[in-house]
């Protein structure tokens, strides 16, 4: 016996196969008829959709769940604008937290400030009444922890990244991330997972990619995470991070050995590997690579005896290069073609050059990349200028070089690092501070959606299509519709970019398979 049907009339489609369409039906979890109204079948169920855009669901190529859950339920500090501006966040935070608690915070960018003095680890813990303070930078890779925090760790004094202001980097940041994050209890990190989905779903993500690892979140948070996968929620696929972990991938239900198994580090703390030393930091310093390119080999090759996917994370072009030379040794090993085959990923990929993107060509790495990345820090003025120069903060995210020669990408966020904003990244690709690197509305759409299908292999999802599976979501489109997609450009070139008044598409419901994950009451 068949499930109820559902009718879904009144719409635009997006459906290149019939544009006219302005209906479809929904039965067992797949597009079962798609038409005009007046041709619909009889169904169990009739949704009115009032001139609503259906489109296919997005997809969300690189997340951190719980952490993003947490940043949504807790401090969040990208608003601040100074060393007193934090402090008084942390403060007012803080006053309605047990004396015991741990204070988590995250987002603060210090590029963004008129003074950017950062408060040591003794003001963060006066703020904070004395309590242990661990608050993320926006890059995640570095952290203003209190006095408190550090006494909690004794062993980070000899780790490599601490430093005595409360500033810490690289493994000495592990260490404190770890002892702040073991005061969250396995309740609140469900409850911070289910938070995060929520609003993934809320703004119509229907799948997401979530990239843990022993370096970001332990085995039971993984795998708990994974559990939730669907259950009126979007789907999961995991990536675990561990070098050589192939084989503890798939114990755990990863779809990959990779995500962030870190090659490098963040722009945001001048730890990503680069070739040319950072303008803003001590004399010569290039950041730090933390893999060989036989390790990467090594792990490739291990991920091909167990059938998974592997990846790395990657963002200073020197880091990148050191991953491919790791393709390459694969590739010596397994053949090309077998390498291409398993759509491997480089996560990020800020920094590249003509002839890095032609190895991801070659090797068929997939790009799970960040439009938002170059919205926040990018162009004139902000955090890529101070890092690197402005040449060089223009040539990063070549998000539109790499579509043009046919490098497969799928878009992401990095939530918590920046928002679950699918079309705020879609205007993002399209308003690209370098004109040169700018996609049309329809290419950064296909790689937030089908994309993110196709780097888990799911190649025939992502589309509104007759017999395919029925996600999709639901738009109120307020700057209108063209050509099937929404208007998320100003029609004036002056107005277009950054600061581009024209108001995104809101989502009024998410579907996934069929089931209802998400509706605001309106269809």
């Amino acid at each position: 016996m068949t499930n109820p049907s559902t009718l879904y009339r009144g719409g635009v489609l997006h459906c290149p196969a019939d544009p006219s369409a302005t209906a479809l039906l929904v039965r067992d979890g797949r597009i079962a008829w798609l038409g005009v109204d007046a041709d619909a079948p009889v169904a169990d169920r009739v949704v009115e959709l009032d001139g609503a855009l259906v489109t296919p669901a997005f997809v969300d190529a690189h997340v951190h769940t719980t952490d993003t859950g947490l940043v949504l339920s807790g401090l969040d500090l990208s608003g601040v604008r100074s060393a007193g501006e934090l402090l008084a966040a942390v403060a007012g935070f803080a006053a309605g937290l047990p004396a015991d608690a741990v204070v988590l915070g995250h987002g603060w960018d210090e590029s963004t400030w008129g003074d950017r003095r950062l408060p040591d680890a003794d003001e963060v813990g006066r703020a904070a009444g004395g309590r242990r303070v661990y608050l993320s930078q926006a890059s995640i890779h570095s952290a203003l922890v209190s006095r408190a925090l550090l006494a909690a760790c004794p062993e980070v004094v000899s780790v490599a990244g601490y430093d005595v202001s409360g500033w810490v980097r690289r493994d000495a940041h592990h260490v404190v991330r770890a002892a702040a994050q073991g005061s969250v209890t396995r309740a609140q990190r469900v409850a911070a997972q289910r938070v995060a989905l929520a609003r993934a779903a809320a703004v119509g993500i229907a799948a997401v990619h979530e990239c843990g690892g022993p370096d970001i979140s332990d085995e039971e948070d993984f795998t708990g995470l994974l559990r939730l996968s669907g259950v009126g929620v979007p789907e999961v696929y995991g990536y675990w991070g561990e070098l050589g972990g192939a084989a503890r991938a798939r114990e755990l239900g990863a779809v990959g050995a990779g995500g962030d198994l870190f090659a490098d580090g963040a722009l945001g703390s001048r730890t990503a590997h680069v070739s040319q030393a950072y303008r803003d930091g001590e004399a010569g310093a290039c950041g730090h690579g933390y893999l060989s390119a036989e390790q990467v080999r090594d792990h490739l090759v291990d991920c091909a005896a167990h059938g998974v996917q592997g990846g790395f994370h990657a963002i200073g072009d020197a880091a990148i290069g050191t991953v491919l030379a790791g393709f390459a040794g694969a590739a010596e090993k397994l053949g090309v073609e077998r390498v291409r085959a398993a759509r491997h990923r480089i996560e990020h990929a800020e920094l590249m050059t003509r002839r890095l993107i032609a190895g991801f060509v070659e090797f068929g790495v997939v790009a799970s990349v960040q439009p938002a990345f170059d919205r926040l820090w990018g162009g004139a003025g902000r955090m890529y200028e101070s890092r690197l120069g402005l040449t060089r903060a223009l040539e990063s995210n070549p998000l539109g070089a790499m579509h043009g020669v046919g490098v497969a990408l799928a878009f992401g966020s990095d939530a918590p690092v920046t928002p679950l904003d699918p079309w705020g990244a879609v205007r993002a690709a399209v308003a690209h501070h370098n004109p040169v690197q700018r996609m049309s509305v329809r290419a950064a759409f296909a790689a937030h959606t089908r994309g993110g299908w196709r780097a888990v292999g799911l190649d025939a999802e992502g589309v509104v299509a007759l017999g395919a599976p029925a996600t999709f979501a639901v738009w109120s489109t307020p700057a209108g519709v063209e050509r099937g997609l929404p208007v998320v450009q100003a029609v004036d070139p002056e107005a277009r970019g950054v600061a581009d008044p024209t108001p995104l598409p809101v989502c009024r419901a998410t579907v996934l398979r069929g089931e209802v994950i998400y509706e605001d009451g309106s269809v």
